[in-house]
């Protein structure tokens, strides 16, 4: 428990306390657990294909390679419907649908390839579309033209 004074107090570090006990107790840390698939390709540097907090689930930014062939599929439609194979992927080793989605993050080597991602991940998510951010970005690894980043609450 905090002193008296930073009860009384209005600093950021009373609000940050504040949110840190309504999340979990000094007892209990929130179970954090790391989701791998070999459906989707490995990740590429020091990170996971997904971890799950709580009923939350965060992907890393899907590239389109395939897990199987180690391609890369040319054209930015095939990219991302290679994405969206890769995500559900995830998706499925934890339990979850495309209905869960609540946010994503679409990062583009170009802003000419959104309509085309567009209309591929329309196939996706069709109705309650979850909120979605998309950027172009000056570079992808490997050179790919499209990274989807995920986000999925039960």
């Amino acid at each position: 428990m905090l002193p008296d004074k930073w009860i009384q107090g209005r600093g950021l570090g009373f609000f940050v306390y504040i949110c840190t006990q309504n999340t979990h107790t000094d007892n209990q840390q929130p179970m954090k657990k790391i989701i791998n698939t070999p459906h989707a390709p490995a990740a590429i540097g020091p990170y996971s294909q997904a971890v799950q907090v709580g009923d939350t689930l965060y992907i890393s930014g899907q590239i389109p390679l395939n897990p199987v062939t180690k391609e890369v599929p040319e054209g930015i439609t095939a990219q991302t419907e290679q994405v969206m194979k890769n995500i559900k992927a995830i998706l499925d080793e934890a339990g979850y649908t495309f209905a869960d989605v609540v946010k994503s993050t679409c990062l583009l080597a170009d802003m000419e390839y959104f309509k085309p991602m567009n209309e591929v991940y329309a196939k996706y998510y069709s109705t309650d579309c979850p909120a979605r951010a998309a950027f172009a970005v000056k570079g992808l690894p490997m050179g790919v033209l499209v990274e989807i980043e995920t986000i999925a609450v039960k």
